[in-house]
């Protein structure tokens, strides 16, 4: 397998808390790797960083050998890296629909205003992760949670990711719901997306992935399979304190 992403001594400072301590760690095309760690560990930090949303102060990013230091967020986006986020972000002046659409505009401005909407391929990724035909014409905010989750996770694949950051994508989502993501997260994996994982929801997390990448306050810990990482003596006290 190739690296596909690098992170390497990331630093990443908030005033006079280090939020990312050195952190490194390497993600193969085709993996599905879980980042798991307590509340304030830094993970939703280091998707903004791998993002361009936070600035590192120190260390590397590298997608396929290619350093994004120093990239916009869009660019890096049409570079093959996306994400989701915790709290679900919608156009909220947009309907289900036209959100999921924006991932498929091109980028150029001129195809944009003169290319039509994609909507039959707007409604098949509507449907991959779950969303009914009824609700493509709905404002977000008449969305459930589970809904707004799924409409996050559309809106990414939209983008067509090679990368794909997924910030607690289970959260608010029934077991059915899980169930339904799960599939198609492993149905995008034989595709050939990767993807690393962040959920708080560690048993539905397990099945999911090749390995898991332990951190806590900003420092890593251990990678490798996840039972061999749960039944790490850091890790239980970085989770337990115990």
């Amino acid at each position: 397998m190739s690296a596909i992403l690098e992170l390497e001594h990331v630093v990443k400072r908030f005033g006079g808390l280090t939020a990312t301590n050195d952190m490194s760690f390497t993600i193969d095309k085709g993996e599905s790797v879980g980042l798991i760690g307590p509340n304030g560990a830094g993970k939703t930090t280091i998707f903004s960083l791998i993002m361009g949303e936070h600035k590192v102060n120190s260390g590397s990013i590298r997608l396929h050998g290619a350093e994004l230091t120093g990239l916009a967020t869009h660019a890096r986006i049409r570079l093959g890296v996306a994400r989701t986020y915790q709290v679900p972000r919608p156009f909220a002046e947009m309907d289900v629909l036209a959100n999921i659409e924006v991932g498929l505009m091109p980028d150029s401005i001129i195809a944009m205003l003169t290319r039509p909407a994609n909507h039959a391929e707007g409604r098949a990724i509507a449907r991959s992760v779950g969303l009914a035909d009824g609700d493509l014409h709905r404002d977000p905010a008449e969305l459930s949670m589970g809904d707004l989750r799924k409409l996050e996770l559309a809106r990414t694949l939209a983008t067509n990711p090679e990368v794909m950051l997924l910030d607690e994508v289970f959260a608010g989502l029934t077991a059915g719901e899980i169930t339904q993501i799960s599939g198609l997260l492993n149905e995008k994996r034989q595709e050939g997306l990767t993807y690393v994982i962040v959920s708080h929801d560690l048993r539905s997390l397990e099945p999911l992935i090749d390995r898991a990448i332990a951190m806590a306050q900003g420092t890593f810990i251990c990678q490798g399979p996840y039972e061999q990482v749960m039944n790490d003596e850091a890790v239980r006290m970085a989770y337990l304190g115990h």
